[in-house]
């Protein structure tokens, strides 16, 4: 008997499966997740009440050109209207910019290990991955990656600062690596935690954009902003590129209530920025923690933290959830562990010391 089920691209078959982060577990216990890189504080001022007010309105549809959202952030990063693109979150946009510039034959190269939203998206739009490993610093090796580019590659994620090791590309080395690449090559950098960077020699994607036609710049409002549930991104591109995604986008794909809350965010900057600071601080103490424990830890510049553990990965995220967080584990080879409350984060600490101790 033949097949008579539906035919489907073959671009899907072994498609590798996002792995969310675990949920905080469920029980008398207190217990924090640790393992998405969310904010742990509540919405910033104003961000409740106009979700609250836009919420009487979800029988309609929402601004489909996101009117009100573009315009506040070409304002905000000086940048034409016409060059801001949105999306269901900066991996929503990010998958809009596949299907706008790559297909079957053709390549997509970024770092590996980084996002790991990318193999998937890449092999959805039918083009092929290019994965160029970091150096042994956990930093992107951008001239491996420059080495990768055949006739056949069409785009290059580049994420500043990498997630899940949280190391930086700085701006002379950026730069000698945009000065090599095609111009007809489009480079992505990736800046889902740009607010928490701390480094002066960190460049502004935004900056880098300014001056060269094939760089796009994704931002989200899901890390330091706290709209993770919302789903609302951007790019930032020139014009021909922004057209492109918003010719690819979903329609009415981000709500009217993700918008509302995006704008109010850009308007709260203060508060955003004094969470951010918290979070550095914090970041700064689980780190030289950690370090003080005998682990080794690369430079983090988002809002988490990297453990190499290799083999010895799942045993401590079984742990880790044993004590009441949950992380990130990537079996193997590490786990990221989100900076979070205070509390969470020494509970994380007090796990890794013991658990150091027994290796």
């Amino acid at each position: 008997m033949s097949d008579t089920s539906p035919k489907l691209r073959a671009e899907l078959d072994g498609i590798p499966t996002y792995k969310p982060g675990r949920p905080a577990a469920v029980g008398e216990a207190v217990s924090y997740k640790l393992s998405s890189n969310e904010n742990p504080y509540p919405p910033l001022p104003g961000v409740m009440e106009s979700v609250l007010a836009s919420a009487g309105a979800f029988n309609r549809y929402p601004d489909m050109a996101c009117t009100g959202l573009t315009s506040e952030l070409a304002d905000r990063f000086e940048v034409p209207v016409s060059h801001v693109a949105t999306g269901t979150g900066s991996v929503g946009v990010a998958q809009q910019l596949l299907q706008a510039t790559s297909g079957p034959g053709d390549e997509v190269i970024y770092a590996w290990r980084s996002f790991e939203a990318y193999p998937i998206i890449t092999q959805i739009s039918g083009a092929a991955s290019v994965k160029v490993p970091l150096d042994a610093d956990a930093v992107h090796d951008l001239d491996a990656m420059v080495d990768a580019i055949t006739d056949r590659t069409r785009m290059i994620f580049v994420c500043n600062p990498n997630n899940p090791t949280g190391t930086v590309v700085r701006r002379a080395e950026l730069e000698r690596f945009l000065d090599r690449v095609p111009t007809d090559i489009l480079v992505v950098l990736d800046e889902a935690y740009r607010e928490f960077i701390r480094d002066t020699e960190v460049p502004d994607g935004v900056e880098i954009y300014r001056e060269r036609p094939n760089v796009a710049v994704l931002r989200t409002f899901s890390k330091a902003y706290g709209l993770a549930g919302l789903r609302v991104g951007f790019a930032i591109a020139h014009e021909r590129v922004a057209a492109a995604l918003r010719k690819t986008a979903v329609p009415f794909g981000v709500s009217q209530i993700a918008q509302d809350a995006a704008v109010a965010s850009l308007r709260a900057e203060e508060e955003l920025l004094e969470r951010v600071a918290e979070l550095v601080g914090e970041r700064a103490r689980v780190c030289e923690a950690l370090r003080g424990q005998g682990w080794t830890v690369p430079d983090t510049h988002a809002n988490f933290v990297w453990l190499g553990l290799g083999e010895r990965t799942a045993d401590f995220a079984v742990e880790c959830e044993r004590s009441g967080v949950t992380v990130r584990p990537f079996v193997g080879e590490g786990v990221r562990v989100t900076i979070g409350e205070y509390k969470a984060n020494d509970l994380f600490l007090r796990t890794a010391e013991s658990f150091r101790e027994e290796i």
